[in-house]
């Protein structure tokens, strides 16, 4: 099945076709950097990176671009509060951003433009749509005339009354219309100013991401993302004086994704429920929120709690413990194994197996659902249906006591590697997980060996009540006991 896309302009799914065969343009709207991440600042670029990573895997060139938004009204009000300058609090936030994107894996951001450092592409853009008629200035301001845009409100699917009434509306007395925005700010005094023919001043939010974006991907854009809040005014706004300047389609595709909930409310800074990453990652491994973060298809709202984020870390254990049953078997790690990075047929190695069939089959499943506009979620399930064959393939044939079995053994990994080249396009088991260390390691691993080794005596003299009570003690404890194949290992949750 070929890549579908929904695009929210259009409101249906539709065949991916770019600007440039081959080439994708793809912009995500970035932070207002005020204030440290919060976990909804995360879910587009852990998205959007996975949507990159699925189109690098079906063979396009893709540049993706997420955008820092330095200037704004919540900087210079926080900046105030803390006896800062703007600059210097908005380069403290976004390394606080840079490192949480790190963590999380997000490593396909090709470039992350600053509002400030366009202000001159944003200058001619303003002075552009002045001339054709779109905008005007007004005492030191610039805005955009809403009225003469024809189809203004159409990536709302609204007019502009219906969006002007649904929303909150900057008042001023120097607009035409109330719903007009503005592209340019008079400065007033003490906050940051450039020039510009209409006074010292500051660009507007939306003018920013016009300019920014149409600089490094051209004027018509292949993906334009975003969350679903940013809707309107921002991307409604983004879209009118984009094609008004340009007189051409702005972007191909609208993505927007859901929002991260807490108590059935959006997590935002201004309702004083964000989850700061930082003190987040203290208490989850990084890994276990890009997993959390995907289980859900893009367009859903992501339901935050904590018991969902323990929920996905015990899953993601199901995949660890797997990984380590690999390394016995074979010898080799799981994460140093070589895998597929573009597109094509399923390996088999000429031996077309029943196991090998229906390892195909849970691959070929996986990729339909992210070419059916890259549901993840949908994709996590598949990932967990490949989990239980390969185990249930590694118990019949025994691979843990048997390792004669050369054929069975070349299936297994032929199956694995399947594993890996799917976990790769959700970004997921790069690297073996992070064990928690502390100074009592030593102590804790003799007493667990002293343990095994009680329980193991106490089964060898047929005392299974004993062994019984060790193991649920242990139990309790969120101390799993396994027993394998030449011995016994345990594991803590």
């Amino acid at each position: 099945m070929p890549l579908r896309v929904y695009n929210t302009l259009k409101r249906e799914k539709e065949p991916f076709e770019t600007v440039l065969p081959g080439k994708v343009g793809m912009y995500l709207c970035g932070p207002t950097v005020y204030k440290p991440s919060h976990l909804g600042h995360m879910v587009g670029p852990v998205i959007f990176d996975t949507v990159k990573r699925y189109l690098v895997y079906l063979g396009y060139q893709v540049t993706f671009v997420v955008n820092i938004t330095d200037i704004d009204d919540k900087l210079i009000i926080e900046a105030a509060k803390q006896k800062t300058t703007v600059k210097e609090l908005a380069e403290r936030i976004t390394a606080d951003y840079l490192r949480n994107l790190q963590r999380l894996g997000v490593t396909g951001i090709d470039q992350m433009p600053r509002a400030t450092e366009h202000i001159g592409e944003i200058l001619r853009l303003i002075e552009g749509l002045i001339a054709k008629g779109f905008a005007y200035p007004s005492g030191g301001d610039v805005y955009f005339d809403v009225n003469r845009d024809e189809d203004y409100g159409k990536l709302c699917n609204r007019d502009p009354e219906q969006l002007e009434a649904g929303a909150r509306i900057e008042v001023s007395d120097r607009k035409r219309n109330p719903g007009d925005f503005a592209l340019w700010k008079g400065a007033k005094p003490g906050e940051p100013s450039w020039e510009s023919p209409w006074g010292p001043g500051r660009p507007g939010w939306h003018i920013e991401c016009s300019a920014m974006s149409m600089q490094i991907l051209g004027e018509t854009l292949d993906v334009h993302g975003g969350g679903l809040d940013l809707q309107f005014p921002h991307h409604e706004n983004e879209l009118a004086q984009s094609e008004s300047y340009t007189g051409k389609p702005f972007a191909r595709y609208w993505m927007h994704n859901g929002l991260m909930k807490t108590d059935n409310a959006k997590m935002s800074k201004s309702k004083g429920n964000e989850i700061v990453v930082t003190s987040l990652l203290e208490r989850h491994a990084a890994e276990t929120l890009r997993f959390f973060l995907l289980a859900t298809h893009y367009r859903r709202p992501i339901d935050y709690s904590e018991d969902r984020l323990l929920e996905t870390h015990r899953s993601l254990d199901n995949f660890y413990r797997f990984f380590e049953r690999f390394e016995r078997i074979t010898g080799d790690t799981f994460f140093a194994l070589e895998a597929p990075s573009k597109r094509g047929p399923f390996d088999t190695g000429n031996t077309n197996t029943e196991f090998l069939v229906e390892v195909g089959r849970h691959r070929a499943a996986f990729l339909e659902h992210m070419d059916d506009d890259f549901n993840t979620g949908g994709a996590i399930g598949v990932l967990f249906e490949l989990l239980t064959t390969l185990n249930r393939f590694a118990d019949t044939r025994r691979l843990e006591e048997n390792k004669s079995d050369a054929q069975a053994l070349g299936d297994f990994r032929r199956g694995v590697v399947a594993l890996k080249e799917l976990s790769q396009i959700l970004g997921i088991f790069y690297e073996k997980p992070r064990a928690e260390k502390t100074g009592d390691d030593e102590l804790v691993n003799g007493l667990m060996t002293l343990l095994i080794d009680l329980r193991a005596e106490a089964r060898k003299a047929k005392n299974f009540a004993l062994a019984d009570q060790i193991r649920q003690r242990l139990s309790q404890l969120q101390v799993t006991l396994e027993d394998r194949p030449g011995g016994t290992g345990w594991r803590k949750g």
